[in-house]
């Protein structure tokens, strides 16, 4: 008869692979390859604002969302967080150090209580070398990602924050769009938001205000109700 240890880590074992199968890198593998990976993986919680991983810290492997939500961020040379990207179940994310890197190139920070899959470098390596097919998988992941950041990158220099602000909001709220008034409410702080948007908090706070007095959107704390969508649209359209 199985123990209450074996029968707990059987449970582990389904869990991680149902969330591998919902991301994108693993969704085609066949049932006998995702217990594979799932094999060389563990699970780690975290609490809200807990470090993952620093910048130049050496790498275990890569990661994939199972619950909560993680911010990548880098520091700029006046020690302010630059947000690179946000992942949420059931991403996957820091890839890179499989292929070129043995340390992490950024930060990663929770922003919720979180719960992530940890992908043994060393372990998916050598499966890697029994089954190169999941190199194309690996890359392709990470070829998202690369274009993810240059989007923002192009974003941040090309558009005015009006301009990214409000088509964020759009985004979160596909019913503003059609001109239907929407509460949506904030799943991150000001200050992660300002990160991703690549402005300051201050920035930030005086284009919502403007918003506000322009009578597109009422705020509240976390929760901003969109009562002009049309107007955000404008913005996103000059």
């Amino acid at each position: 008869m199985p123990s209450i240890a074996d029968n707990m880590t059987a449970h582990r074992h389904t869990a991680i692979s149902a969330t591998l199968r919902q991301s994108r890198m693993f969704a085609s593998l066949s049932p006998e390859d995702l217990s594979a990976v799932a094999a060389v993986c563990t699970l780690r919680t975290l609490q809200k604002g807990e470090t993952l991983f620093r910048q130049g810290e050496k790498s275990e492997g890569f990661y994939v969302m199972q619950t909560g939500s993680v911010s990548i961020f880098s520091l700029t040379p006046d020690g302010r967080e630059q947000i690179i990207c946000l992942f949420r179940p059931p991403e996957s994310f820091a890839e890179v150090t499989l292929a070129t890197v043995e340390t992490y190139p950024a930060n990663a920070v929770t922003l919720e209580p979180s719960q992530v899959i940890v992908v043994n470098k060393s372990g998916f390596r050598d499966l890697i070398r029994r089954q190169p097919e999941l190199s194309l998988q690996m890359l392709g992941s990470m070829s998202l990602h690369l274009k993810h950041l240059v989007q923002s990158l192009q974003d941040i220099k090309s558009r005015q924050i009006e301009h990214r602000l409000a088509e964020w909001l759009l985004r979160q709220t596909p019913a503003a769009s059609a001109g239907c008034p929407v509460a949506y409410d904030l799943p991150m702080s000001r200050k992660v938001l300002a990160g991703q948007l690549g402005v300051t908090s201050e920035t930030l706070s005086r284009t919502f205000a403007r918003f506000r007095r322009e009578g597109l959107l009422v705020v509240n704390g976390a929760r901003i109700q969109i009562v002009n969508g049309e107007g955000l649209r404008a913005y996103v359209d000059v």
